[in-house]
């Protein structure tokens, strides 16, 4: 039995919309399987030259077997990734969708997104990334121990622009630098702002998404301390008659603003510019999730 499988990048938070709120993206993990005797593994792509078989993928593939109480057959696989590592597109959440549809595939099983999206939060401990990747187009989730929660909305017909620092940053770092409270009246005023995204996102009001992102409470004010140029950058975005407004990809430190159809490459030229240390990617939602295609005889 030999299969493909595809999963999009995604990009978690969008400001305020802290581990619930995830979009898909059009840069892609592609996945060439086939049984085999062991496991074994083979990529050239940048940072993935030297994995192994211990990995992401065939852990989160384990890891979702046993849930099914199947037995997870050895696989070759052959990768190409168009994620960048550690740079706040969910090239982590996308090698987990890909392990559980691997998974699937190989031990017969039958799962639905609901059923995946469940699994992938479980591994990973929140919904955004994983769901994104899963279902394609924007999700809003919210999970725990007892249930996990999707909403999906279809992809917005926006452009999208990356600004890449050539650094990494990892989310362990990340999560680091966040308190471990807020006061009540904090947690009050950044869930409104987180809800009012929410809401501006399924209405399409971009106008009102920008001025939301910017407005973040959660995770963006302390985070700024790794990505000391994150407000020039919102501040620019706001001010582009283009762009509807930025922030941080996941944990970052790629920037990401939100930017009208048709305007992105425009705008990501003038971002250049104004940031010439750090590459200016146009991209757009992606419309699908995960997918598997069966390899023809």
């Amino acid at each position: 039995m030999a299969f493909s499988i595809t999963v999009p990048a995604s990009t978690a938070n969008l400001g305020p919309g802290f581990d619930s709120i995830g979009l898909a993206l059009n840069r892609y993990l592609h996945l060439e399987v086939e049984q085999a005797s062991k496991w074994s593994f083979i990529c050239s792509s940048p940072g993935l030259e030297n994995i192994g078989t211990d990995n992401l993928v065939t852990k989160a593939a384990t890891f979702a077997s046993k849930e099914w109480g199947k037995v997870l057959p050895p696989c070759q696989v052959v990768m190409k990734n168009d994620i960048p590592l550690s740079k706040g597109f969910g090239s982590s959440a996308a090698a987990i969708v890909a392990g559980i549809e691997l998974a699937a595939s190989v031990c017969g099983q039958f799962a639905s997104k609901a059923e995946k999206a469940r699994l992938a939060s479980l591994w990973e401990g929140h919904p955004d990334n994983v769901a994104a990747s899963i279902y394609g187009g924007l999700v809003i989730g919210t999970h725990s121990e007892e249930s996990t929660e999707i909403l999906h909305v279809e992809a917005p017909n926006i452009d999208l622009v990356a600004l890449i620092p050539s650094k990494i940053l990892a989310t362990k770092k990340a999560r680091a630098v966040l308190p471990d409270m807020l006061s009540y009246k904090e947690a009050v005023q950044a869930s409104s702002v987180a809800n009012v995204l929410a809401a501006a996102l399924v209405k399409q009001d971009w106008e009102l998404v920008g001025k939301m992102m910017l407005a973040d409470r959660f995770h963006q004010p302390y985070r700024q301390q790794l990505i000391p140029h994150l407000p020039d950058v919102c501040a620019y975005a706001q001010a582009d008659e283009d762009a509807y407004g930025a922030a941080l990809s996941g944990a970052g430190p790629i920037i990401l603003c939100l930017v009208k159809e048709g305007k992105g490459e425009a705008f990501a030229s003038r971002l250049h510019k104004q940031f010439p240390a750090c590459r200016a990617e146009v991209m757009r939602p992606a419309v699908q999730g995960s997918a598997v295609s069966i390899a023809q005889a």
